[in-house]
């Protein structure tokens, strides 16, 4: 039997966000929180619309998902991300205590593993998923920066 909602399909969100930010001008990273196979909370990098360097997609899913639930911590719900998440990122997913994080492409010189960022221990993270298709709009994205 296949599951409809299963890491993929909610992953597949998440690069629609990442394709709104390629549209913007904006780094393309896109990010989703899920609750019980729902979405609460979707976003993409706003760092350059909002001349802010702490605007990044999570940063902004977080404080979406915690405006829908009406409180500061995410328990039981999962973010899907197109990049691995930095350490800035990860701090405040580690205040959240989000139980899962699903991302697709890695980021071997800021992500949170590079970093030795510490998360929740209740935490749960998973990589890889749609690599491939994260990993080729960011690199697009930079290729076209670079002309």
């Amino acid at each position: 039997m296949i599951a409809p909602f299963d890491d993929s399909f909610f992953m597949k969100k998440a690069l629609q966000e990442a394709q709104y930010a390629f549209e913007q001008d904006e780094i393309p990273v896109g990010a989703i929180i899920v609750v019980k196979n729902r979405i609460i909370a979707r976003a993409h990098n706003l760092t350059e619309k909002l001349n802010d360097v702490t605007a990044h997609a999570e940063m902004q899913a977080i404080t979406a998902a915690a405006n829908f639930l009406g409180g500061k911590y995410l328990r039981d719900c999962t973010l899907y991300v197109t990049l691995e998440p930095c350490q800035m990122c990860g701090g405040a997913l580690f205040w959240s205590q989000i139980s899962k994080i699903v991302f697709a492409a890695s980021d071997p010189q800021r992500g949170i593993r590079a970093m030795g960022t510490h998360l929740h221990p209740k935490t749960e993270v998973v990589g890889g998923i749609l690599e491939h298709e994260a990993s080729d709009l960011l690199l697009r994205f930079f290729e076209k920066k670079r002309r």
